[in-house]
């Protein structure tokens, strides 16, 4: 995505129409992505964005819960930094069939699927972020949808590289459910696409560690555009 793509206020690229219609004709396919949040960062309360982070998954209960609701014979993705790995495996480890080595050629790290990269803010205090801004804050996030961190990503960018990779997916394991370990920003553009949002209100989602949120695509006559969000945000035990 060029720095001129999509000034603020300008439409959405995530319409229905940009999203494709289910079939006309035959039975309906489903394929259900259950986007799991990667475990709590250790932070010190500075910004890490697509910085690669250890998590802490030492709370057996959580993964226990997710274990429990998490589909037993699915395909796994993840994205590429270690957080989603580390949660991945201990999913896994928790009692949930799942891949041998995570990640690995049943689990594939997707780049495409990694958090907002925030460029130069990385590792900033929120307060050292909000003295150098002003106080020019998104009400949600660090920064409105359209504007690009220095040396990072706008949001509109995170959106158009966690669609192509959704896509991706779903063109190797339709009909079937997924498992995709990510970042709460991969998972508020996996709802835009879904829901045809625009960039700015993807933000108001709220999206906790270890949170389950569930997208079904459906392939099928009078599907609309493909997609039904089941749940959001859900808490693992």
């Amino acid at each position: 995505m060029n720095d001129g793509a999509l000034d603020k206020g300008k439409t959405s690229p995530f319409t229905a129409a940009t999203i494709g219609a289910g079939g006309v004709g035959g039975e309906a396919t489903t394929t259900r992505f259950w986007w799991v949040r990667h475990a709590p960062v250790v932070h010190d309360n500075r910004i890490y964005g697509r910085k690669d982070m250890p998590c802490d998954c030492g709370d057996s209960a959580v993964f226990s819960g997710l274990a429990r609701q998490l589909p037993r014979d699915a395909a796994w993705v993840t994205s590429n930094l270690r957080r989603t790995h580390e949660t991945a495996r201990a999913i896994v480890r928790a009692g949930l069939p799942g891949p041998a080595e995570i990640p690995g050629p049943d689990a594939p790290a997707i780049t495409d699927l990694d958090e907002q990269s925030f460029g130069e803010w990385q590792g900033l205090t929120y307060d050292e972020l909000r003295q150098s801004r002003g106080g020019a804050f998104h009400r949600f996030w660090h920064a409105p949808a359209h504007e690009r961190a220095p040396g990072g990503e706008s949001f509109l960018d995170v959106l158009e590289r966690v669609a192509r990779a959704i896509h991706r997916v779903l063109e190797v394991h339709r009909g079937r459910d997924i498992v995709a370990v990510a970042h709460g920003g991969t998972i508020r553009a996996a709802l835009g696409l879904a829901l045809g949002l625009e960039p700015e209100a993807c933000l108001a989602f709220t999206m906790e560690n270890c949170s389950i949120t569930r997208i079904d695509h459906v392939d099928g006559p009078g599907m609309g555009h493909g997609w039904r969000v089941v749940t959001v945000n859900r808490p693992p035990r």
